[in-house]
Formats: structure tokens, C-alpha cells, sequence
């Protein structure tokens, strides 16, 4: 989650879009479920997949750049770490490659969620859609797009939504025809870590990365 949103704050110095930021943590996420966070240190491989997403969905972002923003950021954070430079990301790039096997197609909710809109009635943009689409955008600090297919995770986004904004979507939720448990229980996930992500503070975060061997 930190490391998710340690992406998010550098995409917000470079200007790529949110899609950008969302597959590079699905790399993120995907590669750690091959290797461990001691081989591959988060600090260099997050920025490395921003930079990797931003060529695989065509808003190329220099690598000089991110280099030069990350080291803007660790002057705000507690837990200084600006010891690499673009030959660092250049090589974390080709482990990444290879920890992903080359594949670097991402499926996301957001691609479903303009047209599950419109079918659902839910035309107030300034209400029910952003509430939702900031929900899917907060589903990327868990692990949910590496469990549950995307169209899921967009109607459980859409099902908390329209519950926090008083609409009824009953009959149309029946209409799909979906798997109301699961997209019930994915709706419990996504609130379970709005309830529990407040107990991981920053001086946890900062004792756990301080254990990962680092490079001399």
C-alpha cells in the first residue's frame, strides 16, 4: 500500500494518467508474487514499473525524470532513500521484464465501468461515478486485480457506490445475472481495508523497509 502510493505521488510530479499509475502497480504487485521484497527492494522497483507502465500505455516518462522527482520526493519523507540513479532503473527494468515474463498486458476495471454506467442509469457524474471511480482507484493499494476479474471489481465499486449515494440498483444488479455474493464480498474487502489500513502508520512502514538488505 505505501509503495502503491509512493507511485501515485511520483505520476503526480511526471503527469501520466491514472491508467499509467494503476498498470504500473499491477506490475508491481504481480512481480512480488514471484520474488521477495529482499531480492527486489520496493524503493527502486516501484518507480521502475512507473517507468515500464508508462511505455506499455504510450505516455513514455524518461527514466532521467523519475530519477530526478524521486529524489524531490525523499526530501519530504521520513525514510530517505536516493541512492540510485537511471542505470539503476534501466537494469531493475530487464529483472522486471523477466520476473513478469514479458507479459505486460493489463486488464482494468475501468475499461467496464463507462459502460456499466450507462446501463445502470447512473448519469450524475459529480456523485455516484466519482465515489466509484475513486474506489477503484483506492483497489490498487490492495491486491484485489491480481484475485478478482476486473468486471467484478468495477460492480462491487459501483454496488458501494450507489448504497453511499442512495440509489436503488437492485433490479438492475438482478438483470446482470452476476455472482451477488462475490461481488458482495469483494464489497466487504474494499471496506475492510478502509477500516484497517489506519493502523499501518508511517513508523511501521519505515521499520519495515529499514530490514531489507540494501545494495552498498
Amino acid at each position: 500500500m505505501h509503495m502503491a502510493n509512493y507511485i501515485w505521488k511520483l505520476a503526480q510530479y511526471v503527469k501520466v494518467r491514472q491508467r499509467v499509475v494503476a498498470t504500473a502497480v499491477a506490475y508491481m504487485r504481480r512481480v512480488y508474487t514471484r520474488k521477495s521484497m529482499t531480492e527486489y527492494d520496493p524503493r527502486l522497483v516501484a518507480p521502475t514499473c512507473l517507468y515500464l507502465a508508462s511505455k506499455a500505455e504510450e505516455s513514455t516518462v524518461q527514466a532521467r525524470l523519475l530519477v530526478f522527482y524521486h529524489k524531490k520526493l525523499c526530501a519530504d519523507e521520513k525514510y530517505r532513500y536516493d541512492r540510485y540513479e537511471i542505470k539503476d532503473i534501466l537494469e531493475m527494468e530487464m529483472k522486471i521484464l523477466e520476473a513478469l515474463n514479458y507479459y505486460l498486458v493489463v486488464f482494468h476495471p475501468y475499461r467496464a465501468l463507462s459502460q456499466l454506467f450507462q446501463d445502470a442509469g447512473l448519469n450524475d457524474i459529480n456523485m455516484t461515478q466519482l465515489t466509484c471511480r475513486g474506489l477503484v482507484n483506492d483497489t490498487y493499494k490492495m491486491d484485489l486485480i491480481l484475485v478478482h476479474p476486473p468486471h467484478l471489481i468495477a460492480l462491487a465499486c459501483i454496488y458501494i457506490a450507489s448504497v453511499l449515494r442512495e440509489k436503488d440498483t437492485t433490479a438492475w444488479f438482478e438483470e446482470l445475472r452476476v455472482d451477488m455474493n462475490a461481488v458482495k464480498n469483494i464489497s466487504m474487502e474494499i471496506l475492510d481495508f478502509y477500516e484497517n489500513h489506519r493502523m499501518i502508520t508511517d513508523d511501521r512502514v519505515i521499520a519495515a523497509l529499514s530490514k531489507l538488505n540494501l545494495k552498498a
